[in-house]
C-alpha cells in the first residue's frame, strides 16, 4: 500500500497507534483470537461506546477486521503483515519497568516474557531459543537473507509439518519478527505458525493465561532433542519478587 510522497499515509497509520487505548487493544489481539468489543473494553478500562469508537477507527484503517455474530461484534488483526507490525513497534518502544505490586501480576509479567504467542507463531525468549537453534545446527541460512536449508526442510517434515503447507502459504515461508521483550528477532512466518500449531498438537505446549504459552514437561524434553539444546537452557525464569513502585 502507497503511502504517498508526502506521507501522509504513514502519519495516519501512526495516528492510529498514538492513542494507549488503541495501542493496547492491538497488543492485546496478537493472541491470535479474535476478541468481542466487550472484552476489549474491560481488557483497555474503558466504557464500551468508547471502545466502539476506537475500535471502528481500527477497523477503518485496516488494522482490525471485524465479524458479527448475533449481537456480538468480534474483532482481530486484520494478518500476519499487521501483527507483525505491532510486534515490531512494541520492540522499539521503551522497556518496560520492573513489574509491580502483586506477586499474581510479577508471575503474569514473567510468564509473558517467557513465552507467548506473537499473532500465530512463538514469541519469548522460548521463541528466541528456538530461532538461535536453528540458525546454530544450520537448519535456517542467514547468510543472504532468513531461509529454511535442505537441512531444515528435511526437520520440519520429520517433525510433522506437511511441507506442501509451507510451500503453498501466501507468506513467506520464514522470516525474522524483532522480539519486544528479547529485542531480537523469533521466527516468523508460514513455519513459525506451523511450529506453534505442531508443537501444540503434540502437546508440548499449551496456552496459559492470555498470550503466554507453557511448555510442558514432555515438550521440554522433546524440543531439547530435538533442537539439540541443554533441557536446562528452556526452563522458565524465577518470578522476581514484586516491588512497591517506590524508589
Amino acid at each position: 500500500m502507497s503511502v504517498g510522497t508526502d506521507g501522509r499515509g504513514m502519519a495516519e497509520l501512526a495516528a492510529l497507534l498514538a492513542d494507549g487505548t488503541r495501542a493496547g487493544m492491538c497488543l492485546a489481539l496478537l493472541d491470535g483470537r479474535a476478541w468481542t468489543a466487550g472484552e476489549l473494553a474491560r481488557r483497555a478500562g474503558v466504557a464500551p461506546s468508547t471502545a466502539s469508537d476506537h475500535l471502528t477507527r481500527l477497523v477503518r484503517g485496516g488494522l482490525l477486521v471485524e465479524e458479527r455474530q448475533g449481537r456480538h461484534r468480534y474483532l482481530r488483526l486484520a494478518g500476519p503483515s499487521v501483527a507483525q507490525l505491532i510486534e515490531d513497534l512494541a520492540g522499539h518502544a521503551p522497556a518496560a519497568p520492573a513489574p509491580t505490586g502483586s506477586l499474581r501480576a510479577a508471575s503474569a509479567t514473567t510468564a509473558l516474557a517467557y513465552a507467548r504467542t506473537c499473532y500465530d507463531h512463538l514469541a519469548g525468549r522460548l521463541g528466541v531459543l528456538i530461532y538461535d537453534a536453528l540458525v546454530a545446527d544450520g537448519r535456517l541460512d542467514r547468510s543472504s537473507g532468513l531461509a529454511l536449508t535442505a537441512t531444515g526442510w528435511t526437520w520440519a517434515t520429520e517433525l510433522g509439518v506437511p511441507e506442501q503447507v509451507l510451500r503453498t502459504a501466501r507468506r513467506p515461508v520464514v522470516r525474522d519478527c524483532l522480539d519486544w521483550t528479547e529485542r531480537r528477532p523469533h521466527l516468523a512466518g508460514a513455519l513459525g505458525a506451523a511450529l506453534c500449531r505442531r508443537f501444540t498438537d503434540l502437546g508440548w505446549i499449551t496456552r496459559g493465561s492470555g498470550r503466554a504459552i507453557r511448555l510442558t514437561p514432555t515438550g521440554r524434553t522433546a524440543l531439547a532433542e530435538t533442537l539439540d539444546v541443554p533441557a536446562n537452557l528452556l526452563a522458565p525464569a524465577s518470578t522476581p519478587a514484586p516491588t512497591s513502585g517506590r524508589a
